[in-house]
C-alpha cells in the first residue's frame, strides 16, 4: 500500500444495549482482550498517520482503558448515527489525507482486506455477500454493475431487500471529498439519522465512481451486537488461533477445543491437549507437552517440561526437563531452574526451585528459595505469613524436609539437612544435622547420617 497520509476513524460509541452490560460495548471481552483492542491493532498494522476513536457512551471508561494507545479521542457527545459520527473526527484530519472508517464492534477484519480497500483510487466501500442479508443495509448497483446506492434494512423496498450484496460500513475516501458529501447528508430516513453510507448516493450524484470491494468471507466483516454474536466470533478468532499454531508446526489433539488469549511463541514438537487455555505472553520451548484442562498465563515453559492435567500456571518461568502436576498450582513469582517436579495438589508462590528439586504432592511452597536436590515431602508447607508480612524460607541444597513439617519464616533450613516428620521449625537447621521439632521440643543431633536406601 502507499497511503502515507492515511487517517483511520474508529467508531466506538455505541452502548451496546442488546449485550445487556454495564460497560461500553467496545470493551466486551474477545479473545481475552476488549473488542476494540483487536480493531486498533489492526489499524495500527496499516501503519497510519493517525488513528482517531470516536467515544461516546462510556467514553471515560473506554479512554482510561486504552490510556496508553497511540490514538486521538473525539467525543459523540449525541449518538445521531454514523455520519454524524464521522462528522466528528473530520476537522482534524487533513484534506489531503485518505480516511478510512472502521468499528469498533466489528473485531475481526483483516489487514490485508482493508489494504485492497485503502489501495483503491477514490472512495470505496467493503461489502459481503450474504445468504440471509436481512438487517443489513443493500448495495444497489446500475445497470452496468457500478454502486449507486446504499439502502438501510428499514428504508429498503422489497425489490432492494432481496438483493443479498449487503454494506459493512467500513468505507474509504479522500479527506477533502468525504468533508464535502458528510456536510451535505440529512437525517431523512426511518430512522432520523445521519448515515454515513448516503455519501455513497452523494458520490454518484456528483459523477464520482464509488468501488465496491467484496470481503472474503463473512465472518471478518460480521457485528458483534450481543452475547451470541460475541461467543460467534469468540470461536472465529479461536479457530484462526488454532490454525496458526497448527501451521507452526504444534499439534494441538482437537483445534475445537483449544483457546488462547494472547501471544504463543512455540518452538519444534509442541503438542497441546483438549480444553487447554493460553493467556497473556505464552512461550512454549521445543518438546513441550501440556495435558487437558490447563491454564497457562503469562510464563515461560522450557524445553522437555511436560505439563499434566489440570495445571495452573501464571507468570511462572519454568525451567527445562520439569514435569509439573496433575493439578499443580504455580502462582506468580515462581521459578523452576530445571529437571524439577511438581506433583498433584502443590502450589508454589514467589518461589524459587534449584536444578533437580522436587515436591511431589500436597505441598506449599511460598515466599521460598529451595536448593538443589531438595526433597519436599507431602504435607510441607512454608508458613510465610505472620498476618500482616511476608517473610522468606530458604532451603540448602540436598535438604530433606519431611512429610507434614512446617517451617515457619523467616528461616533457613542448611544444606544437607534433614527435618524429621511432623516437625514445626522455627529456628534455622543446621548443615548435616536431623532436626526434630515435636511435643518434646526442637533439638539437632551432630553427626546423623541420613538414612541409605536398601539394596
Amino acid at each position: 500500500m502507499n497511503h502515507p497520509n492515511l487517517h483511520v476513524v474508529i467508531l466506538a460509541a455505541g452502548r451496546g444495549t442488546r449485550m445487556r452490560s454495564s460497560q461500553p460495548k467496545v470493551l466486551q471481552p474477545l479473545g481475552g482482550r476488549p473488542m476494540l483492542a483487536h480493531v486498533l491493532e489492526t489499524a495500527q498494522a496499516l501503519s497510519p498517520a493517525a488513528t482517531h476513536v470516536v467515544v461516546g457512551h462510556g467514553a471515560d471508561v473506554v479512554e482510561s482503558r486504552f490510556a496508553s494507545a497511540a490514538v486521538q479521542w473525539v467525543l459523540q457527545a449525541e449518538q445521531r448515527g454514523t455520519g454524524h459520527a464521522v462528522q466528528q473526527a473530520m476537522p482534524a484530519i487533513p484534506d489531503d489525507a485518505r480516511v478510512l472508517v472502521l468499528y469498533g464492534d466489528v473485531p475481526l477484519i483483516t489487514r490485508p482486506t482493508l489494504e485492497r480497500l485503502v489501495d483503491v483510487d477514490g472512495p470505496a466501500l467493503l461489502s459481503v455477500v450474504l445468504p440471509d442479508p436481512s438487517g443489513y443495509g443493500r448495495i444497489v448497483r446500475d445497470e452496468d454493475g457500478a454502486v449507486s446506492a446504499i439502502v438501510e434494512q428499514k428504508d429498503a423496498n422489497p425489490e432492494q431487500r432481496a438483493i443479498d450484496e449487503t454494506n459493512t460500513g467500513v468505507l474509504a475516501a479522500s479527506a477533502i471529498r468525504l468533508k464535502q458529501w458528510l456536510s451535505r447528508i440529512d437525517s431523512n430516513n426511518a430512522q432520523g439519522e445521519l448515515y454515513l453510507t448516503d455519501v455513497v448516493e452523494l458520490a454518484v450524484a456528483d459523477g464520482v465512481s464509488v468501488q465496491a470491494i467484496q470481503a472474503d468471507n463473512a465472518d471478518e466483516v460480521a457485528g458483534v451486537n450481543d452475547r451470541r454474536q460475541l461467543a460467534q466470533a469468540e470461536r472465529v478468532l479461536q479457530a484462526r488461533a488454532a490454525d496458526a499454531l497448527l501451521q507452526a508446526g504444534v499439534t494441538l489433539l482437537d483445534p475445537a477445543r483449544f483457546d488462547q488469549r494472547g501471544h504463543v511463541a512455540a518452538g519444534e514438537d509442541v503438542v497441546i491437549d483438549i480444553n487447554v487455555v493460553l493467556e497473556g505472553d505464552v512461550e512454549l520451548g521445543d518438546g513441550v507437552e501440556i495435558g487437558p484442562n490447563c491454564v497457562i498465563r503469562n510464563a515461560r515453559i522450557g524445553d522437555g517440561t511436560v505439563i499434566h492435567a489440570n495445571t495452573v500456571i501464571e507468570d511462572a518461568d519454568i525451567g527445562p526437563s520439569c514435569q509439573i502436576g496433575p493439578f499443580a498450582r504455580l502462582r506468580p513469582g515462581t521459578v523452576l531452574v530445571g529437571d524439577n517436579r511438581i506433583g498433584n495438589f502443590v502450589e508454589t508462590k514467589k518461589a524459587r526451585l534449584d536444578a533437580g528439586a522436587k515436591a511431589g504432592h500436597l505441598a506449599y511452597l511460598g515466599d521460598a528459595t529451595i536448593g538443589k536436590r531438595v526433597n519436599v515431602s507431602a504435607g510441607v508447607i512454608t508458613c510465610n505469613y505472620d498476618g500482616a508480612n511476608k517473610h522468606q524460607t530458604i532451603v540448602g541444597d540436598d535438604a530433606f524436609l519431611g512429610t507434614d513439617s512446617q517451617l515457619v519464616a523467616p528461616v533457613t533450613v542448611g544444606d544437607r539437612a534433614y527435618i524429621a516428620a511432623g516437625s514445626t521449625i522455627t529456628r534455622n537447621a543446621p548443615d548435616d544435622a536431623l532436626t526434630i521439632c515435636r511435643a518434646r521440643g526442637q533439638k539437632s543431633i551432630a553427626g546423623w547420617r541420613k538414612p541409605a536406601k536398601n539394596p
